[in-house]
């Protein structure tokens, strides 16, 4: 496994609660839209095993081409060792990547591409929709649909609906509203279905998308084949 160890150039506070930590760019690191990693804090694999405190799996929200790998995070004023030791971390200080690994880039296959999201969740699909908006070869047009019920929405600079460009953005902050929308997006028999947020989040959304006759194959989860096993427990993973 090979450790790529990066300093922090900068912190963006995205909202009160979500911070940006902008990394810079390891010599030989690389990844596409749809990436997560693995972020170590210092002394994380300090003994003869790896401290798994001090490791968490996290989407990366930036693209190669920016320069910067960005790691955006919600951090709560009650909140774990390891994001009481990321809010503290300044630019200069160090950390570490690895097992970096995408299993949502975007699909093109000449259909329609939903984005559901929770909150903080939205990070995961900033570098698909920028993909997108730079290059919108065989995808017919991308809707981004986001709860967050502290309607601090993030990426409104990003996630702002272009009709000309084939893409729009909703941000709603109840749940009810939410799941009625979904209900909306999934007359589409045809389009495909990404969904980030927590498992709760995840096996929600799948109920209602399978109960309007969406099929397990155009539902796509930022999990490995095995997690997604957990959420189509009666069919073989895709």
């Amino acid at each position: 496994m090979q450790i790529y160890w990066t300093k922090i150039n900068r912190i963006i506070d995205e909202t009160p609660e979500v911070k940006t930590y902008m990394l810079d760019l390891p010599e030989g690191f690389t990844w596409e839209e749809g990436s997560h990693t693995h972020l170590g804090l210092k002394g994380f694999n300090a003994g003869d095993k790896p401290n798994k405190s001090l490791v968490r799996h996290m989407s990366i929200s930036t693209l190669p081409h920016e320069e910067s790998l960005g790691i955006t995070t919600r951090i709560r004023e009650q909140c774990s060792e390891y994001k009481s030791i990321l809010r503290n971390l300044k630019a200069g200080d160090e950390v570490a990547l690895f097992k970096t690994y995408s299993n949502v880039p975007l699909k093109r296959e000449n259909k329609n591409v939903y984005l559901l999201s929770s909150g903080v969740g939205l990070a995961t699909f900033r570098p698909l929709v920028l993909e997108y908006l730079e290059r919108a070869d065989n995808v017919s047009r991308i809707h981004s649909l986001n709860i967050d019920s502290t309607k601090d929405f993030l990426f409104t600079d990003v996630f702002e609906s272009a009709p000309d460009k084939k893409f729009t953005a909703q941000f709603v902050d109840r749940r009810e509203n939410y799941y009625e929308e979904v209900k909306k997006l999934a007359a589409d028999q045809d389009g495909l279905f990404y969904i980030v947020g927590s498992d709760e989040f995840l096996s929600q959304n799948i109920d209602v998308l399978r109960a309007q006759g969406i099929q397990q194959e155009q539902i796509m989860l930022d999990k490995r084949e095995k997690g997604r096993t957990a959420f189509f427990p009666d069919q073989l993973s895709v």
